[in-house]
């Protein structure tokens, strides 16, 4: 399978430290792909799991060990910690092993274009989705994570590449699929309110593209159910790849619509800047 030429990769929700982290999926990437700059955008570590019950398997470590080697041999890696690795927040500014560390980032593409970067979940109290549902829903996701590991290790005993059951049965829930159009809106709004090209983000585990008004939103994914991350080629443009390096999605064809004096409605207040 050939291999895509990165400028960037963007990829985040790993949650290193549980069981349904799928490390042995992105190192394989990470060994197809070698991206000049890379971006951690959050849940990179579930610092929130790990306080119950802390999962750090031999292929997971030997993750961690690649990613710093990538910082050690020149990859510029940006982490940008999520909700359940906040407490990382406190060292935004730092660089810790050759990797920095920021709240939120804008970054440039090849062809110009400014976007912002941050994990997603300043959002969500910008859902409207009722407090009971978003608790029921984190239980039947837990439920659903483990049946996906079941699934996929008897995959593995026919040979059977991976493939996401969750995500299969989250596209047929009507309450989940609100849930992400809701969460696009507030992203794409607040690129708009900031006056960038657009936003990329993960937090929610969906991977895809939406434009409206000319602003991009783009989320990577995660690799705990899709496997997915977001991959920007020498000339600027954004691609879904998989965990084998296969393009699954391209950016939509955006015309860039001037917005001098366009007021966009705040549906989402600014993300800090620094800590």
């Amino acid at each position: 399978m050939p291999t895509p030429t990165a400028r960037t990769l963007f990829v985040s929700d790993i949650h290193l430290g549980t069981r349904d982290c799928q490390a042995a999926l992105l190192a394989s990437l990470l060994r197809r792909v070698r991206p000049e700059r890379l971006y951690l955008v959050g849940d990179i570590v579930d610092l929130i799991a790990m306080q119950k019950r802390a999962v750090l398997p031999p292929d997971q470590q030997r993750l961690a060990a690649r990613l710093l080697r990538l910082a050690r041999g020149g990859c510029e890696i940006i982490y940008i910690p999520g909700n359940h690795d906040a407490a990382l927040r406190r060292l935004c500014g730092l660089r810790v092993h050759r990797v920095r560390i920021e709240r939120r980032a804008i970054h440039v593409t090849a062809d110009g274009r400014r976007l912002l970067v941050s994990h997603g979940d300043e959002f969500d109290t910008h859902v409207r989705i009722a407090p009971w549902m978003l608790a029921l829903g984190d239980g039947m996701h837990q439920f659903v994570l483990a049946l996906n590991r079941w699934c996929n290790r008897a995959r593995g005993l026919f040979g059977l590449p991976y493939w996401s059951l969750a995500s299969a049965l989250k596209r047929r829930v009507g309450a989940a699929q609100r849930y992400v159009a809701q969460f696009e809106q507030a992203a794409l709004h607040q690129a708009a309110r900031e006056g960038l090209d657009g936003y990329v983000g993960g937090h929610i585990h969906k991977a895809g593209f939406r434009e409206r008004n000319g602003v991009l939103y783009c989320n990577d994914g995660d690799w705990v159910e899709h496997c997915t991350a977001l991959l920007e080629t020498p000339d600027g443009r954004l691609q879904l790849i998989d965990w084998r390096g296969a393009v699954i999605a391209r950016e939509p064809v955006v015309e860039r619509v001037a917005r001098p004096d366009e007021v966009v409605p705040a549906t989402a207040e600014p993300a800090a800047r620094g800590c």
